[in-house]
């Protein structure tokens, strides 16, 4: 009893407790707008969301220049050293602001570039990126102030702003999409993101006094010198990352056709949700803890308290999910997405070596180790494209997901080599 009431009591219990809530929110929220995806857009019009999605992950990690896991690694660092912290802020604010609407005018002005690049031979959706162009610097904003909140350790807070978010989310993407249809669905994921500015900004206001701190004579560059590997970093996964699953993507389309490639990106819309559970309670609470860890044994505690506590409940959600998947299909979507179900075998598998990764992979963000990141990111990189182009020729549509599970299962062992004086 006493041993329960301490884990009922521990702070990863609580912030755990509260992000499942926050994750199941999200869950079922995106049970409404799937199905809603999947009667008004079909298995074609899932495919072009997935491609303006991954288009947005390179985007945004540009805007913000990659610095996102740097700004939580300084904040958290200098949470009792005001004066730095007060140059960080404004540091970054200030440098963000100026990216963002040099990006935003990029958008705007060659929107129908963008649309033909992305959307390409599907209509006229250039009134998406000139909506994205406005809407990006209060999204850079957003996620600025949402690291600034991870870093001072408000992990409720954090969690708080998703649950928001994602009922925000859900109130603009049933609007547009059943007014617009596919356009609304694209709308819709440019449009909500920026709303959480006005959310974040409540939260930080009331840690600190954000208006106060942004000063043009606080701006010093040796902080943006010291977040640049960050940025090599983030290039590399989130801007590579995507152009990799659109070059995939586009690749399923010309060999198999507009619908298996909505197959798939159903499939990873799916699997989207339940890896939330995990990349969330990352970024909130063990990413903070690995950058204040001073030696290896100190790693090796939060690596192995991921590894007996998360993984098994995760491993345990993904049985569940098996053998739901019929199930599930049907209620997130319509029985014309039925053949999703062949691919959740091999999605599942290599989303349990993936979410093993993870907690290794976020040592390289925690310890500031560049050189290495880009290395095993660019090997996993190129071994999903080439496997994918393999496998697909082999198996079709199922190759894919064989693919992602191969590739997530060689990253991990590649990590865990590199980071053996921590796990053992």
């Amino acid at each position: 009893m006493r041993a329960v009431k301490k884990i009922v009591n521990s702070t990863l219990f609580k912030i755990t407790s509260l992000n499942s809530f926050s994750v199941g929110l999200k869950i079922g929220i995106g049970l409404i707008t799937s199905k809603i995806l999947a009667i008004f857009v079909g298995p074609g019009g899932m495919a072009l969301v997935g491609n303006l999605r991954n288009f947005l992950t390179s985007l945004e990690s540009i805007s913000i220049l990659g610095f996102q896991n740097g700004i939580v690694k300084y904040i958290a660092e200098n949470q009792k050293n005001e004066e730095e912290l007060k140059k960080i802020i404004a540091t970054v604010f200030i440098s963000l602001v100026c990216t963002a609407l040099i990006l935003s005018g990029i958008l705007y002005f060659f929107a129908s570039f963008w649309n033909d690049k992305i959307l390409e031979h599907n209509g006229d959706n250039a009134l998406v990126f000139r909506v994205l162009a406005l809407a990006l610097p209060w999204y850079t904003v957003s996620v600025f102030l949402l690291s600034v909140l991870n870093g001072l350790s408000k992990f409720t807070k954090v969690i708080w702003v998703n649950i928001t978010g994602n009922l925000i989310g859900l109130a603009v993407s049933l609007v547009m999409i059943l007014k617009f249809h596919t356009l609304g669905a694209l709308l819709a994921i440019v449009i909500t993101p920026s709303l959480l500015f006005f959310v974040t900004f409540y939260f930080v206001q009331k840690e600190i006094q954000f208006l106060k701190i942004i000063r043009l004579q606080s701006y010093d560059f040796t902080i943006i010198k010291n977040l640049l590997p960050y940025s090599l970093m983030a290039l590399v996964s989130s801007v590579l990352g995507p152009i990799v699953l659109l070059a995939v993507r586009n690749n399923l389309i010309e060999k198999l056709g507009l619908d298996q490639a909505g197959f798939w990106e159903t499939m990873t819309r799916i699997s989207s949700y339940y890896l939330l559970f995990v990349s969330t309670i990352l970024t909130v609470y063990f990413l903070p803890k690995l950058s204040k860890a001073q030696d290896n044994d100190q790693t090796k505690s939060i690596f192995w308290q991921f590894y007996k506590t998360i993984l098994p409940v995760f491993c345990f959600g993904l049985l569940v999910i098996y053998f739901s998947r019929y199930f599930i299909i049907q209620l997130l979507f319509t029985k014309e997405f039925l053949p999703v179900t062949s691919l959740f075998f091999w999605q599942l598998i290599g989303d349990v070596f993936k979410v093993a990764a993870l907690i290794l992979g976020y040592q390289f963000f925690a310890k500031k180790l560049t050189k290495a990141f880009i290395i095993t990111e660019l090997f996993s990189l190129g071994t999903l494209y080439f496997l994918s182009l393999l496998f697909v020729n082999y198996y079709g549509i199922e190759g894919m997901v064989m693919a992602q599970a191969l590739d997530n299962f060689l990253y991990f062992v590649v990590l865990a080599v590199y980071f053996r004086k921590c796990l053992i």
